[in-house]
C-alpha cells in the first residue's frame, strides 16, 4: 500500500512516517506541504519522496492508494470525505470527529466509495490490550467492579493548536479519549451515565475528571495536557485486578507491561518492543485490501464519540 501524508504535523513525522516504511507491504510515496523546511524530516526518512505544495495535489496523486490525515481536529472530517471521494482509502487522527453525527457522513461515504475510512487508535492493534481483554473474558479477575485510569502530559504553549477552541483543542479530545476507548474496548461496553469536572484555560480544557456508570461497573479517570506526564490504566474485580503500566503511549512510558492479580498470585506480563502503529497500517491495509474487519471500525469510534460528547454535556449541565 502507497501512502501519502497531508499535513507535516509532529505525529506524522515521528510516529506514523516511520510505522509506515516499517509496516509490511507499506511505502510512503508522498508528502503534502508548503513548507519545505518541514518537509526535510520526512524526506531524510524516505529519499525520493514527492511532495505536493496543496493537499489537493496530494489526493490527485495517481500513485498513492491510502491517506494519512494529522491535520487539526476541526478538519478530519472534511478531508475524509475529500480524500474518501478522491478514491483514496483514509486513515485519520482521533478524534476522528468533534460531534457524533459527523461521523455518519463518514460511514456513508466509506459505504458509497467502498474505501476503508478509520480513525488512528493505535491502541486497538497492540497485543496487550488483546491480551487483557481475554483475561477479562476468561473470568481471570471475577466480576469486574471498577475502571480506573489517567493521561497527562506537558503542553504549556498556548499557540498549539490543542490550546486553540476554534480548532477542536483541549485535553479530552487528544488523550482523554484513550481511557474511554480502551475501556469500551476490552469489555464491550457502553456508559449509561457520566459525570465530569472540566478545568478550562482560553475556552478548552486543560484538566478534567470523569465518572461513570457502565452496567455492572463503574469507572473514573483524569487526563489534562499541563501536567507532568503519567498513564495508566487498572481493572478492579471482585477476585484480582489488571494494571497496565503504558496503556496508550507504549514504550515511551517506560516498560509497557500488564500486571495482573489473580487467585492471590500476582503475574508480569511485559509487551515491550512491540510497534503498534506498524501493526495498524498493516491491519489497515489487510482490512482495505481484503474487506476484513478493521479492529476500530467507524461505528466503534462514534460510540467514542458519543461517550466524548457525553463528557462535555455533563460538565456544562
Amino acid at each position: 500500500m502507497r501512502w501519502g501524508i497531508l499535513g507535516a504535523a509532529k505525529i506524522a513525522r515521528t510516529e506514523l512516517a516511520p510505522a509506515i516504511q516499517l509496516a509490511r507491504g507499506a511505502s510512503l510515496v508522498a508528502l503534502a506541504t508548503r513548507d519545505p523546511a518541514r518537509a526535510a524530516p520526512f524526506q531524510a526518512l524516505v529519499p525520493g519522496l514527492r511532495l505536493h505544495d496543496s493537499y489537493d495535489a496530494l489526493l490527485a496523486d495517481p500513485e498513492v492508494d491510502a491517506i494519512y490525515i494529522p491535520l487539526p481536529n476541526h478538519l478530519h472530517v472534511e478531508w475524509s470525505l475529500r480524500a474518501a471521494r478522491a478514491g483514496k482509502h483514509v486513515l485519520c487522527e482521533k478524534p476522528i470527529a468533534l460531534k457524533a453525527p459527523e461521523i455518519d457522513q463518514l460511514i456513508a461515504a466509506r459505504d458509497e466509495t467502498g474505501k476503508l475510512i478509520a480513525e488512528a487508535f493505535m491502541v486497538a492493534h497492540h497485543p496487550q490490550w488483546a491480551r487483557a481483554k481475554a483475561l477479562l473474558d476468561q473470568g481471570a479477575i471475577g466480576k469486574l467492579e471498577h475502571v480506573e485510569g489517567c493521561f497527562t502530559y506537558t503542553n504549556r504553549d498556548t499557540a498549539n493548536i490543542r490550546h486553540q477552541a476554534e480548532m477542536g483543542g483541549g485535553g479530552i479530545r487528544d488523550v482523554g479519549v484513550y481511557p474511554c476507548i480502551t475501556a469500551r474496548m476490552v469489555t464491550g461496553a457502553e456508559p449509561t451515565n457520566l459525570r465530569a469536572d472540566l478545568r478550562l484555560q482560553n475556552g478548552v480544557d486543560i484538566f478534567a475528571r470523569v465518572w461513570a456508570d457502565f452496567p455492572g461497573f463503574s469507572m473514573s479517570f483524569y487526563c489534562g495536557m499541563m501536567q507532568d506526564r503519567r498513564q495508566y490504566m487498572t481493572f478492579h474485580g471482585q477476585d484480582g485486578w489488571l494494571h497496565l503500566t503504558a496503556p496508550f503511549n507504549a514504550q515511551t512510558y517506560g516498560d509497557t507491561a500488564l500486571h495482573y492479580q489473580s487467585g492471590g498470585t500476582t503475574r508480569v506480563e511485559h509487551f515491550n518492543e512491540i510497534p503498534q502503529y506498524a501493526l495498524m497500517i498493516e491491519n489497515f491495509a489487510a482490512s482495505a485490501t481484503s474487506g476484513a474487519a478493521f479492529a476500530c471500525p467507524l461505528e466503534f469510534s462514534r460510540g467514542n464519540q458519543e461517550m466524548i460528547d457525553a463528557i462535555f454535556q455533563a460538565a456544562t449541565a
